[in-house]
């Protein structure tokens, strides 16, 4: 039965999504609200790989494919003339390979490290935007997902108060984004080093303020932060713990047509959390002879601060796009994932190139580090809620990852994809892994 529950999900939502589209097409009149979905099921599997030692948090070297499978309705509901109202309940579930543990550049974004493998609903999203008018410039906005058809306001000063995901807003990349359409690699979502505040499946609560003018975009928020690392529990305790981020954008930069610019982001961030030290847990360990463990030195107030930036670059069919990011890696990861220091690179083709508009390949390539500190943490025989395989022979963390999207049908797409892991975990005494995998993905 639990097999059939994630099946019968998919089935439900896509069957909604035929009915909605059927609809929009027969009714030209302007609607208060917009409403869409997805469902995606991502399986992977890992050739045997050979590995000198394991530990507790350990890829392992052999075990079946894993599957993941997510659910959602968006729904954007028109308020006011300028007030709007997002709620997405989602639906997720199942494994992603060694319980998502042991790759910090982990090679699933679709799956969650929530212990229980079983679909279960939640609230993703449900916040209250409004907005004032910066300027009397028009645009036309389409029906799309979170998004109502409208002419609005082209530059406006946006408040945002609720449940959201930062990356909903921050270091959103056209190329290298979303695991549901893009690549699957977590490093590849968004900036890796950037432990962005959100609990277990990735939401937040907090307020955000957005300026976006002509081709420019400045943005800051201000949220909840886990009450322990990689925690489904949110709180908020001025400069004890909460998240900061500030975020510039420049869109349409060196442009020479519609299809030829760049777009660019940077952004800083700052999180206060009941977060373990490094050195102090390794002093402790030191004195007792024993490993050292982050639990140890955990205090509230500690913060881990840090910067991305990334451009997007875009030749007609042809993209390509970097990405980098750090953070001062001296208290344990909080939020996100075990990567102090991020480079990304990879180029897009679009399949107009081979008469097939709606299909793309694309190729990337990711390198991960820790600081020093987190380092020898790890060395000594430390565990993090992600990484840790008792003891480290240390090296970069190297990922590439290809993939085809290739689009059946109006609704459903399926993508086969390929990821080449050097030094899982930083580590140089396993892997390297080939991981395989296969998407598919239906949207309304």
């Amino acid at each position: 039965m639990k097999k059939i529950v994630p099946i019968i999900a998919v089935f439900f939502v896509c069957k909604m999504g035929f009915a909605q589209s059927k609809t929009d097409t027969i009714s030209a009149k302007p609607k208060r609200y917009s409403l869409h979905g997805q469902s995606t099921v991502l399986s992977q599997y890992h050739f045997d790989f050979k590995a000198a030692y394991s530990g507790d948090n350990s890829l392992l070297t052999s075990e079946p494919a894993a599957t993941s499978v997510s659910a959602t309705l968006f729904l954007n509901y028109k308020l006011g003339a300028k007030t709007y109202m997002v709620f997405n309940p989602e639906m997720a579930g199942g494994n992603g390979l060694s319980k998502a543990l042991g790759i910090a550049g982990f090679s699933n974004g679709e799956v969650y490290r929530v212990g229980d493998p079983t679909p279960r609903p939640f609230i993703g999203r449900l916040y209250v935007e409004h907005r004032l008018a910066l300027s009397k410039d028009k645009i036309k906005v389409d029906d799309d997902v979170n998004q109502v058809a409208e002419t609005t306001n082209k530059d406006y000063l946006s408040f945002i108060a609720g449940k959201f995901s930062l990356t909903d807003f921050f270091d959103d990349s056209q190329i290298s984004h979303d695991p549901r359409s893009q690549f699957f690699n977590w490093a590849l979502m968004g900036n890796g080093g950037w432990d962005y505040a959100a609990n277990t499946r990735g939401y937040t609560i907090g307020a955000l303020v957005q300026a976006v003018y002509k081709d420019y975009a400045l943005r800051s928020a201000l949220t909840t932060v886990p009450i322990e690392a990689n925690g489904p529990e949110l709180q908020f305790k001025w400069a004890k713990a909460m998240g900061f981020v500030l975020e510039f954008e420049k869109t349409h930069l060196f442009q020479k047509s519609e299809k030829q610019f760049t777009t660019f982001h940077t952004g800083y961030f700052i999180n206060w959390a009941h977060m373990g030290n490094y050195e102090t847990s390794i002093a402790k360990a030191n004195l007792l002879g024993t490993s050292p463990n982050i639990l140890d030195s955990r205090q509230y107030g500690r913060t881990k601060w840090g910067f991305y930036i990334d451009a997007d670059n875009h030749f007609g069919p042809y993209h390509f796009f970097m990405k980098a990011s750090f953070n001062d890696g001296k208290n344990e990861t909080w939020a996100f994932t075990e990567i102090d220091k991020s480079f990304t690179t990879g180029f897009q083709w679009d399949g107009e190139l081979w008469k097939r508009k709606q299909d793309r390949f694309a190729i990337a390539y990711i390198n991960n580090n820790l600081s020093a500190d987190h380092k020898l943490y790890l060395q000594k025989g430390g565990y993090g809620f992600l990484i840790g395989d008792g003891k480290l022979n240390y090296g970069p963390e190297q990922i590439i990852e290809t993939y085809y999207y290739w689009k059946i049908s109006k609704l459903i797409s399926l993508s086969p994809d390929y990821q080449f892991v050097i030094n899982p975990a930083y580590n140089k005494d396993r892997g390297p892994v080939h991981i395989v995998g296969l998407r598919l993905h239906a949207d309304f």
